[in-house]
């Protein structure tokens, strides 16, 4: 089987913001036993930026993006260092892989990741994957390891998601702030009403919180693989988890559609740059006709986007219900709103957005 295990931050880490070295123990020892029954692992990692925190005497987390790239670059090989011990102590070796949602995008990086992280798994190696956390901007603002996760397992055709966190799993309503919130065992769909009462962020060491759980969740549900949110300081978590004990954490079932890797690309791994707003006979045609979008059926355009961007199409009601890459720039979208093919001038796209860089969302 494979296994994708992510972890956060805060899972990791000490209040005082140091690496807890008994929760990176507890957890190498439980990925070792994982593979030691036959399974391959591939670990996701938050902790870099926390690791260096310590190493340059910073209290506290930064708000700068280019001082938590910094830190970031000093903290990720003092996080390497510590697996590479935990790991050893069981006769492992970790392997570090950094990414970012954009070697996603592209099917020469695409594949390039796929087959290093194949072939780190052939030669026993434990590979430990992070954002690129020295180059990426808007992940490293949000903390969307989680996400990353969700996309690591879908390139690898992963049968299971484990997102290890500081909660025991999804609750009804915030248990931080409400006493009467009670686990929830199963997910089968991850709705609107589902996502807010997720929360923000669940600590200030960590950057991801439940709502990005559930993100990811629905992007592994929305590529096939069953995922599990437990917490990781709960007894062989891991090791429970795969035989299926339903009294851990809290289990979102898979989606019988799949999506592509790029469109599931395009409508999870991408910001929105814009948004369009389409009338009904538009929305008919993309959701029931599986038609590109046309000038003609467009009605506004919100936002400063590029040729090449991704954006979100509304309807009259501003309900976002499809994603696509622009075809055109927004300047250019607004000369041409509303009008017919025919009447278009030459040399301007006929397709805001092609059917095949568009996605219609679950709703």
């Amino acid at each position: 089987m494979n296994v994708v295990v992510k972890i956060g931050t805060s899972s990791l880490t000490a209040e005082s913001g140091e690496l807890d070295a008994a929760a990176m123990v507890k957890l190498c020892a439980e990925v070792a036993a994982t593979c030691a029954d036959g399974h391959r692992v591939i670990l996701v990692s938050s902790g870099a930026i926390a690791a260096g925190l310590p190493a340059l005497g910073l209290a506290q987390r930064p708000r700068d993006v280019r001082v938590l790239q910094a830190v970031a670059a000093v903290g990720q090989p003092r996080l390497m260092e510590q697996f590479g011990r935990c790991f050893g102590a069981h006769g492992l070796v970790p392997g570090q892989v950094l990414l970012t949602a954009q070697d996603f995008g592209h099917r020469t990086q695409y594949l390039h990741a796929r087959e290093t992280l194949d072939r780190l798994l052939d030669l026993g190696v434990v590979p430990v994957v992070n954002e690129n956390d020295t180059v990426a901007d808007d992940e490293i603002r949000y903390g969307d390891n989680d996400r990353l996760a969700a996309l690591v397992a879908h390139l690898m055709g992963a049968d299971l998601l484990v997102m290890l966190t500081d909660t025991p799993g999804v609750f009804t309503a915030d248990p931080r702030i409400d006493a009467g919130a009670s686990l929830i065992e199963e997910i089968v769909e991850v709705d609107a009403a589902l996502e807010a009462v997720a929360g923000g962020a669940g600590t200030a060491r960590g950057s991801g919180g439940m709502a990005s759980k559930l993100a990811a969740a629905k992007i592994a549900a929305w590529s096939g693989i069953r995922a599990v949110i437990a917490g990781a300081r709960e007894p062989d978590v891991l090791g429970r988890v795969l035989a299926g004990d339903a009294t851990v954490g809290t289990v979102v079932q898979p989606r019988a559609e799949r999506l592509p890797s790029r469109k599931l690309w395009i409508a999870f791994a991408r910001a929105a740059a814009g948004r369009i707003t389409v009338d009904p006979g538009a929305r008919r045609a993309l959701v029931d006709g599986n038609r590109s979008l046309l000038p003609a059926g467009v009605t506004g355009v919100d936002g400063d986007f590029d040729a090449g961007d991704a954006v979100e199409i509304q309807d009259p009601d501003g309900s976002v219900f499809a994603k696509g890459i622009a075809g055109a720039d927004a300047a250019v979208v607004r000369e041409i709103v509303g009008r017919r093919t025919d009447d278009l001038p030459d040399g301007v796209p006929h397709e805001i957005v092609h059917r095949d860089d568009l996605v219609i969302l679950p709703a």
